[in-house]
């Protein structure tokens, strides 16, 4: 197996977001895709860590390159549990999911919610 050295681009996201958010069909997209976008930036600093090139994650998943590209495109694709394990193994990590009470639901809605269920 041929190991790539992963040499990334330089590329300063937070200015290209702080800049980019001001557009508001911009905003309005990115806020509908905000957990896809933190997964994507989750992968790839995963597979930066791990010094690999999407080549190099491709032949350890045993798919292809534009497999992988896909998998780190948000929005394009919504990639099955099976496949985010495989990526996760190939660039070293386990995966982890976990439900987060959502901040936006109020209390009041909440403590409701709690009273009925029982």
């Amino acid at each position: 197996m041929t190991e790539l050295k992963y040499e990334p681009v330089s590329h300063d996201h937070e200015a290209f977001l702080k800049k980019a958010l001001k557009r508001k069909d911009f905003r309005e997209a990115y806020e509908n895709l905000e957990e896809e976008y933190m997964l994507v930036r989750e992968m790839l600093s995963a597979r930066t860590r791990a010094g690999l090139t999407q080549e190099a994650v491709a032949e350890r998943m045993e798919t292809t390159k534009s497999a992988v590209s896909r998998l780190e495109s948000a929005g394009k694709h919504a990639p099955s549990l099976a496949t985010l394990k495989k990526y996760a193994h190939a660039v070293g990590c386990h995966l982890e999911i976990k439900l987060v009470p959502d901040s936006r639901t109020n209390r009041s809605t909440r403590i409701a919610r709690k009273r009925s269920a029982g």
